[in-house]
């Protein structure tokens, strides 16, 4: 296969895109990708032969991988910015790395842009495309430059001229650059969407029931004081009446029979109860505002102290309304098996986000295969997910959520992990949830999320903590 593409690069076209990378796979899906869009291909398989190939002629664009043998895609980079010959070339990287810090070394180097490992064949020509676009309204600034210079010379009134085409020529590339820098950032947003629109529905169906009851039991409240208010009027008009603490037998009458006309008996008997289920419906709301401060506490600079069992509860809450009955399927069952935990150093809010998004995906898998079945059907099977939290060695603990629904293949769970891959439709997942799951268990918190599958078995994921770990925020590093 090597061979094959190598061969490409005898080919004398002069518009052509340069892909440098080590991987004859890469190369392969790559090459075959750019082709099969109308562009002409050259690879090379390091940085050394890729510089050498530019002396017979200049791309269009070059794809540069970063992890290379001999000098890697930075030093590359540097070499190709700095000779005049090739300082114009577009460089994209290719890279397996996400890190900011990585990404702000090769843009400082020059690169316009980063293509995420494994590719996304849409995405790699979408790019291309919009950097060829940008190198060409570039080159035709600067061809119009000349050529507005040479016609008008010095004269004020071309200068002017010249300014605003430049300032709008610069516009539309910075908007373009823009736009590429929003999508990445929309693409996190919308999963941290999905989590916050979770939590929304959690707290509207939890806290509709108290909000309910309150609003019917009020006015009969209201009903059941004014009641008894009127009646003793009657008991202070008739002492009035008559001077005395005694009351006057007319009085009296009429007392008796508005105790039966109010029904006072029962009045007395159930407006105490009344009270007491509306204390209830208040204990009830302050409860769930209690859950959803603990579930969305705002981390700190440094890790604190936290009960992870208080961060699992608050999160089941959130995510009960989905645990329901509905028309597809009956209710999901949970079982929690919480063992003896300490309080684990961690930044609690990111925690509770990665529990969100597990708990979330199992019931998605409930869902899919009710979607896919009948009620009938989805009786006679179990639908469970069990919550288990145990100490482990070396001061560790772990939290497994495992549900026995229909498992994943092992192609799969091979890349549940990476970004971007989702088996969901486009309207349902972004496939950045469990690759922000992973980050914040893996690098902000130095533990482990790992994950166990079996077809029509069901799916286990395991997150190991350290229990102390004293570190920086991320988001607060700089």
């Amino acid at each position: 296969m090597l061979s094959s593409l190598v061969s490409t690069m005898t080919s004398l076209d002069s518009d052509f895109i340069l892909i440098v990378d080590d991987n004859p796979n890469n190369l392969a899906v790559l090459s075959n990708t750019l082709k099969g869009d109308g562009f002409a291909v050259r690879v090379a398989v390091d940085g050394e032969s890729a510089l050498e190939q530019l002396t017979k002629g200049l791309p269009s664009l070059i794809l540069l991988d970063v992890m290379m043998p001999g000098i890697d895609g930075f030093e590359t980079c540097q070499r190709l910015k700095e000779d005049p010959t090739t300082m114009e070339v577009p460089v994209i990287f290719m890279t397996a790395l996400a890190d900011s810090e990585h990404k702000v070394k090769g843009l400082s180097l020059g690169a316009v842009d980063y293509i995420s490992k494994p590719f996304n064949e849409a995405e790699v020509l979408a790019r291309v495309r919009i950097h060829l676009k940008i190198k060409n309204l570039l080159q035709t600034l600067r061809s119009q430059n000349q050529r507005l210079k040479q016609e008008m010379g010095q004269r004020q009134a071309a200068e002017k001229q010249l300014q605003q085409l430049n300032d709008e020529l610069e516009q539309r590339v910075a908007s373009r650059t823009e736009q590429l820098e929003r999508t990445q950032v929309e693409l996190v947003q919308n999963e941290k969407m999905v989590s916050l629109g979770n939590l929304v529905a959690g707290i509207a169906h939890e806290i509709n029931n108290p909000i309910g009851f309150l609003h019917g039991s009020i006015p009969n409240a209201q009903a059941y004081l004014q009641e008894l208010v009127d009646h003793l009027s009657l008991y202070q008009a008739g002492q009035n009446k008559t001077g005395q603490s005694q009351i006057a037998p007319d009085i009296a009458r009429e007392i008796e029979e508005n105790a039966e006309d109010i029904n006072l008996d029962f009045i007395l008997e159930d407006f105490p109860k009344l009270l007491e289920s509306m204390k209830a419906a208040n204990q009830r709301i302050k409860a769930i505002s209690n859950s959803l401060r603990t579930f969305s506490r705002a981390d700190t600079e440094h890790k604190m102290s936290a009960n992870l069992h208080e961060g699992l509860d608050s999160t089941l809450l959130m995510l009960k309304y989905r645990l329901k009955a509905n028309e597809n399927r009956p209710a999901i069952k949970i079982i929690k098996d919480y063992g003896e935990l300490p309080d684990v150093e961690c930044f609690p809010g990111q925690l509770n986000q990665v529990f969100m998004n597990l708990l979330a995906n199992a019931i998605d898998a409930f869902d899919e295969v009710a979607e896919q079945s009948t009620y009938g059907q989805m009786k006679t099977v179990s639908q469970t997910i069990t919550v288990t939290t145990r100490p482990v060695e070396q001061g560790e603990i772990e939290v497994r959520i495992a549900d026995d629904g229909k498992g994943m293949s092992e192609a799969v769970r091979s890349r549940i992990f990476d970004h971007l891959f989702t088996t969901k439709s486009v309207s349902k997942g972004t496939g950045l949830g469990l690759a922000i799951a992973q980050q914040i268990v893996s690098e902000t918190h130095g533990g482990q999320l790992t994950v166990q599958t079996e077809l029509e078995k069901g799916t286990e994921f395991v997150v190991r903590l350290p229990l102390n770990q004293r570190s920086v925020n991320p988001a607060f590093s700089g």
